[in-house]
């Protein structure tokens, strides 16, 4: 294999076997043998050469064409689980809870991922007749599978991960929805709504829809679809919680109805499962058969066939972690067979991510893949019969021989992309350029998109000093000297339109059996809107569920990144790190400002908010009525909002401060509750950062949530700081990834 230095750092770390000591024992040439001869094995049940089938599946890999999912490198030849992807059944009683519990933990000891629906959970407050008591509702139970999770460490190498699926028409959707909405809860969990086409319908046409118990199957009230939607809508632009599963796209799309309804996804949300169903993951390198303006595909073919045999393999030669799982696999036989590499695939063609041709070029791609996939596993089955679970499924309704009951997923390749030495997935590049940190060494280097720095040498404009100031922020759009036709060709994930994303997902979903794990990027002054109107179009185009997320949106994220700058003792934009101190910016001569009116229960309350180059330099806080100890008080409020803006603070985090501050007197501001003078500020100012009161002149102005210095700021790349070796963390395909040393938070 050839491998980069930061591929080389993330198979030693996280897949090469080790010893008792802890010493790798193992190359990368050797960890390829032995999951080709391990996954090989099982054509001798079939009468096949073992070893020459290894050889092949040798081949692919080692020349980075194909590579199967993190467990499957990291175990085949081990008797360790190779799946990545379960869901685990949660049944409506004390001993189908904690059976959940225990099935969990055996799975996520194993390696793999967890998925769960806990729709069928009686509502909170709902009776309990063995005991007479009350229900605690689905979210409470939630928070015991995340702690079970935070302590479950997989396999020694990585922490577990789950997915919490809600029914829309449940009764305790409202507190489900807004379950992550306090930094921290649910840790372990991604959480989705599971939406149904009968909501989608009411929301439509402005109309109430049912809440329904699971345990009576009656309708307890009837709300506002738009109410409903709306918080999620919130939750998302908040921190990313929750994404939409749209249930009623998954099962027409399942091929095995006879067998169950499918209620949940695996933790990324690219695979619905049957509960017990598992399935095993591969990706295709795509930019690698990039041949001019199209692709090599007969050379395509070859490998899709290969990679649909190696896959149908792999379920042969699992150690399965329960023996329910096991059943429903072999029954089903599901395999996800996808691509990544593909943002290097258009680099390479000369076509933007953001265009028609881009859309088409996905739509091409994929269609071939499925097909070619399809008929692979109809010669695995002439060869070797159809899946059990055959006779009455859509494959036997259309008369076509099937030995899987799916073939192509669109999966998350975090690290198996970083050992293929190329772009994740379908996602577009989160930087041109990074400045990394080696994490054995401690050496610093950058690290530079092969495509874009191939480009940059033929146009004769690559230099260190260029690619220094790329690093900066990942992006070329705002770089000069570089040609237009260069930037509408190598944008980054926060350069491209939400739209595009979400065009993107919808292109290549039209011809993956399963479901595609995909991120719309949105950039930190992305509206409610703007969220809105992602999922929306998502479900128009036939996704079966979408994840957005709103750069910066996560505490987490920038507390990190201070934390970490402030280790390093860095100067940032207008401020010094001393000794534990921080010194505001000077309050800038000339200002430009708006000034917001708010009713309080003391009266009209003005809040003044004045920015200049680098955002907002001030807040005056003045209450309408004159003197008195009140007035102090807000004057006393912007005085201190002011430096802490002047400081770089997270205006965000003031906001969650003030926010909800409570006094006797209360007032309406068109409807709106204000509890306070210092909610009344809050809410201004956090309505104001939205652009509600006016359109923020955005050109030229640095977002204070933005806050590291110019020169290192690094925002428009940034998913928070990897906990493990200090670079940056990429939020793409529904999870936080570190391409520098492999760290997940999603398993």
């Amino acid at each position: 294999m050839k491998l980069t230095r930061t591929a080389e750092v993330v198979l030693k770390k996280r897949y090469l076997l080790r010893n008792e000591k802890g010493e790798v024992i193992e190359t990368p040439e050797e960890m390829l043998w032995r999951v080709a001869r391990a996954v090989a094995s099982a054509e001798e049940k079939y009468g096949g050469d073992c070893e020459a089938i290894a050889r092949t599946f040798f081949n692919i890999m080692d020349e980075q064409l194909f590579l199967p999912n993190s467990p499957t490198l990291m175990n085949a030849g081990t008797n360790l689980n190779l799946s990545a992807c379960f869901v685990i059944p949660v049944e409506d009683s004390i001993d189908g809870i904690f059976k959940a519990l225990w099935d969990m933990a055996k799975v996520q000891k194993s390696g793999g991922g967890t998925g769960f629906s806990f729709s069928k959970l009686r509502p909170k407050g709902d009776i309990v007749h063995s005991t007479k008591g009350v229900a605690s509702g689905p979210v409470s139970f939630m928070k015991i599978f995340d702690a079970a999770t935070e302590q479950i460490k997989q396999g020694g190498k990585r922490r577990g991960a789950n997915m919490g699926v809600l029914n829309v028409h449940h009764p305790d959707i409202e507190e489900f929805i807004k379950a992550k909405w306090k930094e921290g809860v649910l840790r372990n969990f991604n959480i989705s709504v599971g939406i149904t086409d009968d909501f989608m319908k009411a929301l439509k046409e402005g109309k109430d829809y049912p809440l329904i118990n699971p345990r009576t199957k009656e309708v307890v009230r009837r709300v506002p679809a738009r109410k409903i939607f709306d918080m999620i809508v919130e939750g998302a632009w908040r921190n990313g919680e929750p994404g939409m599963v749209f249930l009623d796209t998954i099962n027409r799309h399942n091929p095995t109805p006879h067998v169950g309804e499918i209620e949940a996804t695996n933790p990324c949300g690219e695979q619905p499962l049957l509960p017990y169903e598992s399935c095993n993951l591969g990706s295709i390198n795509v930019s690698a058969f990039v041949k001019g303006k199209d692709f090599d595909y007969g050379k395509l073919r070859e490998v899709v066939h290969i990679a649909t045999r190696f896959l149908d393999d792999v379920i042969d030669v699992n150690s399965y972690p329960l023996r329910e799982i096991e059943e429903k696999t072999l029954a089903n036989r599901k395999i996800g067979l996808g691509v990544m590499g593909f943002a290097d695939a258009l680099f390479k063609m000369n076509v933007p991510y953001d265009s028609e041709e881009a859309l088409e070029i996905a739509e091409k791609l994929m269609s071939f893949i499925q097909k070619e996939s399809h008929l692979a596993s109809q010669e695995l089955a002439e060869e070797r019969g159809v899946f059990p679970n055959w006779k009455g499924s859509a494959w036997e309704k259309k008369g076509i021989k099937m030995r899987n009951a799916t073939t192509t997923t669109i999966a998350p390749t975090g690290t198996i992309s970083i050992i293929a030495g190329c772009s994740s997935g379908i996602e577009p590049v989160y930087a041109l350029a990074f400045k990394r940190m080696h994490i054995l060494d401690g050496e610093e280097f950058f690290e530079v998109n092969p495509v874009f720095e191939e480009t940059l040498k033929r146009a004769s404009l690559y230099s260190e000093e260029i690619i220094e100031k790329i690093a900066e922020t990942g992006s070329i759009q705002d770089i000069e000297g570089i040609p237009e036709e260069i930037k509408r060709v190598f944008k980054c994930a926060l350069d491209i339109a939400p739209e595009w994303h979400v065009r993107m997902q919808a292109s290549f979903q039209k011809y993956t059996d399963n479901a595609v794990s995909k991120t719309i990027n949105m950039p930190n002054h992305a509206t409610k809107a703007d969220v809105e109107t992602a999922f929306l179009l998502a479900y128009e185009l036939g996704c079966k569920g979408i994840t957005v997320y709103r750069d910066g949106s996560r505490e987490e994220q920038v507390l990190a990144l201070a934390k970490k700058k402030n280790k390093e003792k860095e100067v940032f934009r207008g401020r010094m790190v001393k000794t534990g101190y921080i010194e505001p910016r000077p309050r800038p001569k000339v200002t430009t400002g708006t000034t917001i009116e708010t009713k309080t229960g003391c009266g009209s309350l003005y809040v003044t908010i004045n920015e200049d180059e680098y955002g907002i330099a001030e807040v005056f806080v003045q209450l309408g009525k004159s003197g008195g100890c009140a007035a102090s008080q807000t004057e006393a409020i912007g005085r201190l909002l002011s430096i802490a803006l002047r400081s770089q603070i997270n205006p965000y985090a003031l906001i969650k401060q003030l926010k909800g501050i409570r006094c006797p007197s209360i007032g309406f501001d068109d409807g709106e509750i204000i509890t306070s003078c210092a909610d009344g500020v809050a809410k201004a100012l956090e309505k104001y950062l939205r652009g509600e009161y006016t359109k923020r002149r955005t050109d030229g102005i640095k977002p204070l949530t933005e806050f590291v210095e110019e020169k290192n700021r690094k925002t428009k790349l940034i998913g928070g700081v990897c906990p493990e070796c200090g670079n940056v963390l990429e939020y793409g395909e529904g999870c936080m990834v570190c391409r520098m040393c492999g760290f997940t938070k999603c398993g």
